[in-house]
């Protein structure tokens, strides 16, 4: 997650070009992609990036290895939000119209099934923003196998993917939801992928 995240951040300052006064909003599900997001927020505050939180879900159900790196984030920045309804995007809309980059790290290669509120709600907002988007792993909404939408699906500029690119990346018409793909290195030894 520490590589996945660092790697993350690198891409982020590279289509941002600078650091200070540039404002980034990280979107983060409960699971291992939000936690990517987690640490991705943590070296962009590191870079003297302003950064703005949100877990989609309640905070007190992100678990394992992801709550470990929400705690440490939570230790530099003032408040980190909570969606848990469509009806509570208000500071999100605000803040969108704010940003210059957007990281999504909503949902990842673990998604079964059409993509739920408040979710669908917030990726359809996305779409709309016109900010830039850096998808981790994967646009949230789109399905790594078969790369076909699963109701709805972020339309990033760039996709940070790590280890290697994911099935559905080749697949029906994923690339105009992925933009240019560029592989994170985790760590993974070569002869295993």
């Amino acid at each position: 997650m520490e590589l996945a995240g660092f790697g993350v951040a690198r891409i982020a300052a590279k289509m941002l070009q600078r650091s200070h006064g540039s404002r980034v909003v990280v979107l983060c599900g409960r699971g291992n992609n939000g936690g990517d997001g987690f640490v991705a927020a943590r070296h962009l505050l590191n870079r003297g990036f302003r950064v703005k939180v949100y877990v989609v879900g309640r905070i007190v159900d992100v678990k394992g290895e992801a709550r470990t790196n929400l705690d440490i984030l939570k230790k530099l920045v003032k408040a980190i939000e909570q969606i848990v309804a469509p009806d509570t995007l208000g500071g999100l809309k605000r803040e969108l119209k704010k940003a210059d980059l957007v990281i999504d790290a909503l949902l990842g290669i673990g998604l079964k099934g059409k993509v739920g509120e408040p979710f669908l709600t917030i990726i359809e907002l996305l779409n709309q923003s016109d900010r830039p988007i850096l998808s981790i792993d994967i646009p949230s909404g789109l399905d790594a196998d078969s790369g076909k939408v699963m109701g709805a699906c972020v339309k990033a500029a760039r996709t940070a993917t790590m280890a290697a690119p994911k099935k559905g990346f080749f697949r029906d018409r994923a690339r105009s939801f992925t933009g240019p793909v560029e592989v994170v290195d985790i760590g993974i030894p070569r002869e295993l992928l």
